[in-house]
């Protein structure tokens, strides 16, 4: 038997003066973002904005439907609609925010499993890391650089590119 441990490295800001100037911006697009989340029924908005290589930003919220399963979270919206409009384009980094006026948020908000599922496979296929910013409107920000971090079994199952 062999123990192993994680390391999970990341970065704490206590708010949007310390970042460098393009991961503000970044967070400020994604609180942009919020403004077209369709969330009537959870109340809870999510905006992401993710930043291609020729310094594009591309925006994304989550978009609710009466039947639940329906949905889409923000960074799934985003990430699908820049493989379907940009398909070469390697993504750099996106930043993440939510809001909600049901009760007050004090930390950041993170991604669910399958939004970083996702996000690993576009990592994988790039073949270049994605910074990931977490912002609480107003407050703290966490920077994550690489998916690994996020999700360290993340699934992988190279024999199904090769299936037919």
């Amino acid at each position: 038997m062999v123990e192993l441990n994680f390391n999970i490295k990341y970065t704490r800001y206590e708010n949007l003066d310390e970042l460098n100037a393009q991961d503000r911006q970044l967070c400020e697009q994604s609180v942009k973002a919020l403004e077209t989340s369709y969330s009537p029924y959870s109340k809870f908005k999510v905006g992401t904005a993710v930043l291609l290589d020729n310094d594009e930003v591309v925006l994304g919220s989550n978009q609710e439907n009466v039947a639940y399963p329906s949905g889409l979270c923000a960074e799934r919206v985003a990430l699908f609609s820049i493989g379907v409009s940009r398909p070469t384009a390697k993504i750099k980094s996106m930043a993440i925010t939510a809001k909600t006026d049901l009760f007050e948020i004090t930390k950041p908000v993170t991604s669910c499993g399958g939004c970083l599922q996702v996000m690993a496979e576009v990592e994988q296929k790039q073949g270049t890391e994605i910074a990931v910013l977490f912002y609480c409107l107003g407050g703290e920000i966490l920077k994550v650089e690489g998916i690994q971090s996020l999700l360290p079994f993340v699934f992988v199952e190279d024999r199904l590119l090769g299936a037919s």
